[in-house]
């Protein structure tokens, strides 16, 4: 698609957790739309998944030409909120920064637990147990130094079986 200078960058604010469903309905009118992902660790059914979710909670970007675009049915969409605006102005996002968004490398996804985070052990016959966590060791895998009679020991478990300590 061939950009004209009446053509800008804007944000749509939709509804919470419905940014796929705002991006789909806003596409099939035939707006064009980026909704940049990320790959992030959290806890689901007590266990540790990487999930893909939206870089930007709750935004996505959407281009309109200003001067023969029909904008009207946006805020009616089906998962959109509204456009963000500043008073009745709505609010330009530089094309520089959509570009630098898409030609960016994808991100490493980002971890739950960090090396020298505290963990408990969950599962197992070490449950209860908390321990510092060294290391992601492959895909479902940690090294963990836990204390072992009254020694540092480096176990390998499941990422399943860990939970973050939080203060």
């Amino acid at each position: 698609m061939t950009e004209t200078n009446n053509t800008a960058w804007y944000v749509v604010h939709t509804k919470p957790r419905q940014e796929a469903r705002a991006l789909e309905n806003l596409q099939n009118q035939g707006f064009n739309c980026f909704l940049p992902m990320l790959q992030v660790q959290k806890l689901r059914n007590q266990k540790v998944q990487t999930i893909t979710e939206p870089m930007f909670s709750r935004y996505l970007f959407i281009q309109l030409d200003d001067t023969t675009q029909n904008w009207s049915p946006i805020r009616s969409t089906l998962g959109v909120s509204k456009l963000v605006s500043f008073g009745n102005v709505p609010a330009a996002v530089p094309d520089a920064l959509i570009d630098m968004l898409r030609d960016s490398p994808p991100l490493t996804p980002q971890r739950l637990m960090n090396p020298g985070d505290e963990v408990q052990l969950v599962e197992g016959p070490l449950r209860g147990l908390r321990g510092i966590y060294q290391q992601h060791d492959g895909e479902a895998r940690a090294m963990v130094l836990i204390e072992l009679l009254s020694q540092p020991q480096t176990i390998q478990i499941e990422l399943q079986a860990l939970r973050p300590v939080t203060l």
